[in-house]
């Protein structure tokens, strides 16, 4: 009798540990993406500039290309401060190249401003890497490093477009005759080489061509925009 009461006893530990594993198991399969993800390399570059509109934004991109894009400002000059975030996916040509430079700036664990004073100040300029556990970031007014350089060129070129998409959705909205100069202004500054990732605000601009309210002149000007960023992008 003794000994049926402890085989007993072990075939019900036997069994509850059993139920506890099979428990336990979802929570590691679900929390695998997650470090997965968490592990995925991420460029930031920010800018602080107090006299300036937007007076602070920044813009990190994945090694996948997901990028996101943050501001600090107001929309007009006579507008209350406002935040502004937007997604969009970067062509490959621009993530190889701001990996492929913020690689050849040591990721940002050195030294990184020039250290030069009588330059005229254009902001408080942060980059910064993270992948998993390891994180290093600089920040400079001016460098003298030519990847920094142009990590700055290209980063403050994506800011500039998405400065736009952010104006051209208000106009949209509630402004619509200021649609055409704004989009004469966009042309321009592309056409100068002045804006990069024109394809992150094609959303925006589709919805003006969409628009039948809008006039037709203003609707080709956002479709030519549209063109232009496809062809940069490579699409």
């Amino acid at each position: 009798m003794l000994r049926t009461m402890i085989r007993g006893a072990r075939f019900w530990r036997a069994l509850v540990t059993a139920v506890l594993v099979l428990a336990a198991a979802p929570v590691l399969i679900s929390q695998q993406p997650q470090a997965d993800s968490a592990a995925t390399p991420i460029i930031t570059f920010t800018l602080d500039f107090p006299q300036s509109n937007p007076r602070h934004y920044s813009i990190s991109v994945g090694a996948t290309g997901h990028a996101h894009y943050d501001c600090t400002g107001k929309i007009t000059e006579d507008s209350d401060e406002q935040n502004y975030r937007a997604e969009f996916e970067m062509s490959t040509a621009d993530r190889e190249r701001i990996f492929a430079w913020a690689k050849q700036a040591k990721y940002f664990a050195g030294k990184v401003d020039s250290g030069n004073r009588k330059l005229a100040f254009t902001g408080t300029k942060t980059l910064s890497y993270q992948e998993g556990g390891r994180s290093s970031a600089a920040e400079y007014d001016y460098s003298s490093l030519e990847p920094v350089r142009q990590l700055t060129a290209l980063f403050q070129n994506i800011a500039n477009t998405m400065e736009f998409g952010w104006r051209l959705a208000y106009y949209h909205r509630y402004q619509k005759l200021a649609l055409d100069e704004e989009l004469k202004n966009m042309e321009a500054q592309a056409k100068q080489n002045e804006l990069s990732e024109i394809q992150g605000v094609t959303p925006v601009l589709q919805e003006i061509v969409d628009d039948v309210s809008v006039i037709n002149v203003v609707r080709a000007r956002a479709k030519e925009m549209i063109q232009m960023g496809n062809a940069a992008a490579g699409h």
